[in-house]
């Protein structure tokens, strides 16, 4: 199977009518960025569909349609496996990318203002691919990841490089308590001078995790100060577990 082939593999309307841009519009946004600024994680409920995840994590034994595989424990990342997708990218995730990034740049540039930093984002995300891309990062970062009973995924941020888009999003592909047991995705909150805390995501098949990268901003009693954040998957008992991240800034 070529590149191309698979790319049309997961089409923009498989089991759900609406084409997923129009999903991401009709999300509640406001709501999404209140729970960003308030606790640094949102939930978009079934923004697949089951065909939908079903296709999406069945690419992952095709060998071609990635750039990369990383077999997690060579690495100390914990254990499993993901594969980075290759350009051009399966319609269903690049249509995804390209709809829920301008949503997202309000919130990311008002926390940049809020930390004062210089950096603003471009409201369309092909313009912020540009600038990625002059910085001489130009790998894409949209991944696939398959974890079997005993994997996890280590307390991680995905940065990649000197350009970050400080928001991303992970959709799990499977039923907890019916396809696995365990697996838990999971966020780690540092504030300043306190002891972290832990926060797990109730995420169902098909449903998204909107989340910090790697911090955000939080209001103190002298002004706005930052709090660092980071993600991962407990460990799995039983069955198994995908998840497609959909990640805005490229790789070096």
């Amino acid at each position: 199977m070529t590149a191309s082939t698979l790319a049309r593999a997961v089409s923009p309307a498989s089991d759900i009518a609406q084409p997923i841009a129009a999903r991401v519009d009709r999300l509640d946004w406001a709501k999404v960025h209140a729970d960003l600024d308030a606790q640094g994680w949102s939930i978009a409920p079934s923004l697949l569909g089951p065909a939908e995840a079903d296709l999406i994590s069945g690419l992952y034994t095709r060998p071609d349609g990635f750039r990369s595989q990383v077999i997690m424990a060579r690495h100390g990342f914990g254990r499993g496996e993901y594969k980075y997708f290759s350009y051009p990218l399966p319609p269903l995730i690049q249509d995804l990318r390209t709809a829920a990034y301008p949503r997202l740049a309000p919130i990311a540039n008002r926390w940049s203002e809020r930390l004062g930093r210089a950096e603003r984002f471009p409201a369309g995300h092909a313009a912020f691919l540009e600038r990625c891309r002059a910085a001489g990062q130009a790998r894409p970062t949209p991944l696939l990841l398959t974890y079997g009973p005993a994997d996890y995924n280590c307390l991680h941020r995905d940065l990649y490089g000197e350009h970050v888009f400080p928001i991303q999003i992970a959709i799990l592909l499977d039923q907890p308590g019916e396809d696995f047991e365990g697996g838990e995705f999971v966020m780690t909150e540092q504030r300043p001078r306190m002891q972290s805390r832990a926060m797990v995501l109730p995420l169902k098949k098909g449903d998204a995790a909107i989340f910090a990268v790697n911090s955000r901003p939080m209001k103190g009693t002298r002004g706005d100060y930052q709090v660092k954040l980071n993600h991962g998957v407990s460990k799995l008992y039983s069955g198994k577990r995908h998840t497609v991240g959909v990640i805005f800034h490229d790789a070096a």
